[in-house]
């Protein structure tokens, strides 16, 4: 019998024990041992898929990657030590020496600098494009273009990129088509649908749900994701097995987790619509929003994050963030607690006035990662903060 997605990310396991188990052991060790000298040649000539060493493989971490590969339908995966780690071995082990990548400039600060200071000094080229002006991508497509890497919703501008024309494009042009979907998760927008070739994840966000570990993944076509295995066995960004068994146990809830946090954002981002100390409030399922239409073709509902633009610049943003007293002020997202950050003196203070001004981050903007709490008590927090800004 085939199962939904969503009954295989609860029901995936790893084959139980003598002890019959009905939760998950963590296999928590470094190496495996082998019954004879035989058995240990054939693994290591790659001859069986017997477990060596858990910077190569592991029972809890290979769990975890297998819900997250039946969650968004692709081929394979490998799961790494954190969402970073994930996105540079998307790029190292795929991209060479004389390689171009594409990518749209609204992208998370690390991943900026990823691209434009170290990609660099191996050779390989970089081009940024708009966002939201998907009709210029084409005309940066270069001869020597390997791969096209976007995030969607954009981090943290939550423009919409329409994932199916990108799909197009890189189809025409024999890219890697190369989706961060991290802000969306599995359960919310399949990139795969849409011709992506790999989807990348920062499994310390929503997929933990409850900022207590870190991790990352990669998912997509089962030939590039074993370049990836080959150059992470190698190079060490392994998973560890309690965190691979926290994530896999979050992705059981990831579903209803989303739909509240997803319920909570669209209510809240409504009723600040019009604020008088606000210049405008950007939610994916907000009429208002840019491209309203492409999110929902491509999305199960808006997500939970918001963010919006105080009217009095930068100081205000000091003051909204220093008058809060039930969100949290964190370098992170995706919690049951409710977070508010200034990304233009954080996440992204790493990019110029003018990369910041060119993807919409202006000295006011403000982002909500949307919790779990009573919705009013989140927006009460708000408007108190607000008043005093």
């Amino acid at each position: 019998m085939e199962y939904h997605p969503l009954t295989k990310a609860i029901r995936i396991q790893t084959e139980r024990t003598n002890e019959m188990e009905h939760a998950t052991p963590m296999f928590l060790t470094s190496s495996f041992a082998f019954d004879n000298a035989e058995d240990m040649r054939a693994a290591f000539a790659d001859e069986t898929d017997d477990n060596i060493y858990s910077r190569f493989s592991n029972p809890s971490v290979q769990e975890f990657t297998d819900k997250m590969v039946a969650l968004e339908g692709a081929e394979a995966g490998y799961a790494t030590s954190s969402g970073m780690s994930a996105v540079f071995a998307s790029f190292m082990a795929l991209l060479k020496a004389g390689d171009h990548l594409l990518a749209c400039n609204s992208i998370f600060g690390s991943t900026h600098t990823v691209i434009t200071k170290f990609l660099p000094k191996y050779g390989i080229e970089y081009s940024y494009v708009s966002a939201d002006k998907p009709e210029e991508w084409e005309a940066a497509i270069r001869p020597n273009t390997k791969m096209l890497y976007i995030e969607t919703p954009t981090n943290p501008g939550l423009d919409i990129i329409d994932l199916e024309f990108a799909g197009q494009l890189t189809k025409k042009h024999n890219l890697i088509y190369n989706v961060d979907n991290c802000f969306a998760t599995p359960v919310n927008q399949l990139p795969i649908q849409y011709g992506a070739d790999l989807v990348v994840h920062s499994a310390t966000k929503w997929i933990d749900g409850q900022g207590r570990v870190l991790g990352g993944v990669v998912v997509g076509k089962k030939e590039l994701i074993k370049d990836i295995y080959l150059f992470c066995r190698s190079s060490g960004p392994a998973l560890s097995p309690f965190n691979a068994w926290v994530l896999s146990k979050s992705l059981e809830t990831l579903d209803v987790r989303m739909e509240r946090h997803a319920a909570n954002a669209l209510s809240i981002a409504t009723k600040l619509q019009n604020h008088p100390q606000l210049n405008w409030v950007k939610y994916p399922f907000l009429p208002t929003h840019p491209q309203y239409e492409i999110a929902q073709k491509q999305m199960k509902n808006g997500g939970g994050l918001f963010c919006f633009e105080l009217k009095g610049g930068l100081e205000s943003g000091r003051k909204f963030l220093d008058n809060l007293q039930l969100m949290s002020l964190t370098a992170n997202l995706g919690d049951t607690r409710s977070i508010a950050s200034h990304p233009a003196s954080t996440t992204h203070a790493k990019l110029t006035e003018e990369e910041r001004q060119a993807v919409s981050i202006t000295p006011g903007l403000i982002r909500i990662s949307v919790g779990l709490e009573y919705a009013d008590d989140i927006l009460n927090d708000i408007l108190q903060a607000l008043e005093k800004c």
